[in-house]
């Protein structure tokens, strides 16, 4: 009979096989978001106070049912660099229908009353044009960056 002192257990890893093999970076925790919604107006070119330029927009999603029906506001900035996917986004009207998706995370402030507030950040790191609006004067071709 074996002693306690020699027991193995029979489902014990290796060590090597404890560590990312497809990575050779520390693993890091994220938040990715990905809205399907309608642009609430024409995206704005905007600087920032560093003077970066970046792109600025709403999206609009609705939930609930038909006589319950709820809109929940998104604010998305884009740090794209000049360019057609830069282009593209500035030239899309309101009510145009994207698919985003992006890195979220919450930031907290205090407002002038001296309340803390939160508010989510998301930032695009991808877009597609699912449908423009109605009133585009074009109807080009759609297009994503």
């Amino acid at each position: 009979m074996r002693g306690l002192t020699t027991f193995t257990p029979l489902f014990r890893a290796p060590a090597s096989s404890l560590t990312r093999s497809f990575s050779t970076t520390p693993s890091r925790a994220f938040a990715r978001i990905t809205i399907a919604g309608n642009l609430g107006a024409q995206p704005e070119l905007r600087a920032t106070s560093t003077g970066r330029e970046v792109v600025s927009y709403s999206i609009a999603t609705s939930h609930g049912h038909k006589d319950d029906r709820q809109t929940s506001w998104w604010r998305v900035t884009n740090f794209a660099p000049e360019g057609p996917a830069r282009d593209l986004l500035l030239s899309l009207p309101k009510g145009t229908l994207l698919l985003v998706e992006g890195d979220a995370n919450m930031r907290s402030y205090e407002d002038a009353e001296g309340k803390k507030n939160s508010i989510l950040n998301i930032t695009q790191r991808h877009f597609e044009v699912l449908r423009r609006s109605q009133s585009a004067e074009h109807h080009g071709a759609e297009g994503s960056s």
